[in-house]
């Protein structure tokens, strides 16, 4: 089963993601910051399939944590999905441009991220 990583500062939100994620067929991880977020990749055996990362979070946010995952050769195929509140489009461009494969804007629905996805190639 495909594996996927939640990033995200509110529990609540990265119920929600878990939920559809594991509606869509993947097993998924969570960390409430970037930092955490690495660790989690540093313990796995494996790398995962997929990561969903918030923006605006304590200790290292999604941005630094998505330039930290691009720096890693073994997550060069890994895709990351920005899902945040950040709606200007110089946030958008930046996190495409830092390498984020997609980018969903809260609040979003079960249809809304799994067209992202789809949009991006990701299996679901």
């Amino acid at each position: 089963m495909a594996h996927a990583l939640i990033v995200d500062d509110s529990r609540a939100v990265r119920k929600l993601l878990a939920q559809t994620l594991n509606d869509l067929g993947y097993e998924t991880s969570e960390a409430e910051n970037g930092k955490a977020a690495l660790a989690v990749l540093q313990a796995r055996p494996s790398p995962l399939e997929l990561i969903l990362t918030d923006w605006n979070m304590p200790e290292m946010n999604g941005l630094d944590l998505l330039k930290a995952v691009r720096d890693k050769p073994e997550y060069e195929g890994v895709p990351v999905v920005m899902v945040t509140t950040e709606t200007e489009m110089e946030h958008m461009a930046a996190a495409l441009e830092a390498g984020a494969t997609e980018y969903v804007m809260k609040p979003f629905t079960r249809e809304i991220l799994a067209d992202k996805l789809r949009l991006a190639g990701i299996r679901v």
